[in-house]
């Protein structure tokens, strides 16, 4: 029985899937770590930040709160994903852990992991982040993802929004990177 051109698509897409749901799975497992391991993690990634963008330090004293995302995993072909999980540092102090999720859908393929933090600005966002059940990125507090051409023009002066987020230490090729639609949720750990 010879397949049409449909069901050549049809079955392409339903193993893309299956791929890409196989790898996540993978992932989540490696990625599930311990409260002593998000810790460091995450003090080594604000540290690499700091020191490969030297305005964040500032933004960093300046901030009610720092989420920081040590490793997420984005994949996909056609659909697509992204996990990782993080730590909300208040001041010096752990106060608590947090996923971070994203799907998407469309013409994508490729894999990549990359760091991200999210600096909270001011007690509405972090009074936000606290009493939501999951924050979706573009919904609720105003969060500006920073370019390196955006960073250089900001400082203690200009932090205006609620929230500043930087994408950094990618690894892998994804044709593009967004953490909009990422939702953000409280775990145990």
């Amino acid at each position: 029985m010879k397949m049409t051109n449909t069901q050549g698509v049809i079955k392409r897409l339903v193993l893309a899937v299956v791929a890409t749901c196989s790898l996540f799975a993978m992932s989540g497992q490696s990625l599930a770590a311990t409260a002593e391991d998000l810790d460091r993690d995450a003090a080594k990634a604000l540290q690499l930040l700091y020191e490969t963008n030297p305005t964040t330090v500032e933004i960093g004293k300046n901030a009610k709160a720092i989420l920081v995302f040590p490793s997420v995993v984005k994949a996909g072909l056609v659909f697509g994903g992204s996990y990782g999980e993080g730590v909300l540092m208040k001041g010096d102090e752990v106060a608590g852990y947090y996923n971070s999720v994203s799907a998407s859908w469309g013409w994508q393929a490729g894999a990549q992991s990359y760091s991200y933090v999210v600096f909270l600005m001011n007690d509405k966002a972090v009074s936000y982040l606290d009493s939501s059940e999951g924050w979706e990125i573009g919904v609720g507090p105003t969060v500006v993802v920073v370019d390196e051409g955006v960073a250089k023009n900001l400082s203690s002066t200009s932090l205006k929004d609620d929230a500043y987020a930087f994408i950094f230490d990618q690894k892998g090729l994804m044709a593009s990177l967004s953490i909009e639609g990422t939702k953000i949720t409280p775990i145990k750990r």
